[in-house]
C-alpha cells in the first residue's frame, strides 16, 4: 500500500510533504504519493488574512481529504493549525523543526536597527505580529501589506518594489535551491528573539491523521522529535490561552532547559496591539509536566501588562 499524503499546492508545502514522505517511506518500507490540494486561504490570495475568518483556512480542505479517507495523513505548517483539534483527527507526532526565527530580507543585508533613516523605508508583510514588531522597533518605517509565496515576496525586494520583507527562515531553508538566483540578489538576516518573536510553532510541521487510524499513527511515531513536540506544545498552549477573545498579535518561543533532574521548558511570549505601541513580553520556566500552568502564567502576565484580552478591541477593530 502507498502512503497518500495531503498538503497544500504551494512549492513550499509540497517540499515539506515530500520530505515527510521520504522519511516515512524509509522507516515503513512503503512508497508514498503527494496529493496537493487548494485550501480556502489559497483561494483568497488577493485579500489580507485579517479580512476574513482565518481560523483553519489554510488546512480545511486538506483535513477534509484525510477525514474522507482519500489520504492517510496531512502535512501542515504547524502554525497554520487552529489550536482546537478537529473532530476525528489527531496530531500524534511532531518532527524536528528547523530554525523558527523570522528573517529580514533586503538587498543590503540590513537588520531592523540598520534601516536607513534619511528616507521612507518600505517593509512588506501581512502578518499582524510582524507588522506590530517592525512598528515598535522603527516608527519611521512604512509597513505595506504583502501576500504571495516566498519567491514572489523576495522578488519584490530584488526588483526594488520594497526595501525589505519579513519571512520565516524555515521557508528559506526548506526551499533552498528552488529560490535560484533570488538568493544571490537579496540577503536574508535572521532576527533574534529580542528583535522579533516568531509565531507559535513556526518552523515545525504537524502530521495529522484520523484518530481511528492506529496503523498510520504507529508508523508516524517513528518520526517524532520529543523536544520539538514539547516546545511547540508550550507555544501553542500560550496561543490558545490568549485567543480566548483576543486576536491581537501574539509571538512565542519555547526551549528546553538543560542541566536539571526534571526536564524543564522556558517559554517566552509576546502580546501587542496592532500598532506595536502597547507591546509586552513575559517569560516563565517550568517542568514539562506543567506546560498548561506555565503557559497560563505567561498569558496572565502579558494580559496584565497590556490590558489586552477578552472584550478588548485591537486597533484594527477586531476583538
Amino acid at each position: 500500500m502507498t502512503w497518500r499524503i495531503a498538503t497544500r499546492r504551494s512549492t513550499l508545502a509540497r517540499i515539506q510533504a515530500r520530505q515527510v514522505g521520504e522519511a516515512l517511506s524509509s522507516v515503513s518500507g512503503r512508497d508514498h504519493e503527494i496529493v496537493a490540494l487548494s485550501s480556502t486561504g489559497d483561494d483568497h490570495k488577493d485579500r489580507a488574512v485579517e479580512a476574513f475568518d482565518a481560523k483553519g483556512i489554510f488546512v480545511d480542505r486538506i483535513r477534509e481529504a484525510v477525514l474522507a479517507g482519500d489520504c492517510h495523513l496531512a502535512v501542515h505548517s504547524h502554525k497554520d493549525l487552529p489550536t482546537q483539534p478537529a473532530e476525528g483527527l489527531v496530531v500524534p507526532v511532531v518532527p524536528r523543526r528547523v530554525d523558527p526565527r523570522d528573517a529580514l530580507v533586503t538587498r543590503a543585508g540590513w537588520r531592523l536597527v540598520d534601516l536607513p533613516r534619511d528616507r521612507t523605508v518600505t517593509i512588506g508583510t501581512s502578518s499582524a505580529r510582524r507588522r506590530a514588531q517592525v512598528a515598535r522597533a522603527r516608527r519611521d518605517v512604512l509597513v505595506q501589506p504583502l501576500r504571495g509565496n516566498v519567491e514572489t515576496r523576495l522578488g519584490k525586494v530584488r526588483d526594488g518594489v520594497l526595501d525589505g520583507v519579513v519571512v520565516a527562515t524555515a521557508g528559506l531553508l526548506r526551499l533552498g535551491d528552488r529560490l535560484g538566483d533570488l538568493l544571490d540578489e537579496v540577503v536574508a538576516v535572521p532576527l533574534e528573539h529580542g528583535e522579533m518573536l516568531h509565531a507559535p510553532a513556526q518552523g515545525a510541521l504537524a502530521l495529522e491523521c484520523r484518530s481511528d487510524d492506529l496503523d498510520t499513527q504507529t508508523a508516524l511515531r517513528l518520526l517524532d522529535h520529543r523536544e520539538t513536540r514539547l516546545t511547540v506544545r508550550a507555544e501553542r498552549q500560550l496561543l490558545a490561552d490568549l485567543e480566548g477573545g483576543c486576536t491581537a498579535p501574539i509571538g512565542a518561543h519555547a526551549h528546553m532547559v538543560e542541566g536539571r533532574s526534571t526536564p524543564q521548558v522556558e517559554l517566552l511570549g509576546l502580546l501587542s496591539d496592532a500598532s506595536g505601541t502597547n507591546l509586552a513580553r513575559a517569560s516563565q520556566r517550568g517542568a514539562v509536566t506543567e506546560i498548561p500552568e506555565l503557559a497560563a502564567a505567561v498569558a496572565s502576565s502579558l494580559r496584565a501588562a497590556t490590558g489586552l484580552g477578552p472584550d478588548t478591541s485591537t486597533e484594527d477593530g477586531r476583538s
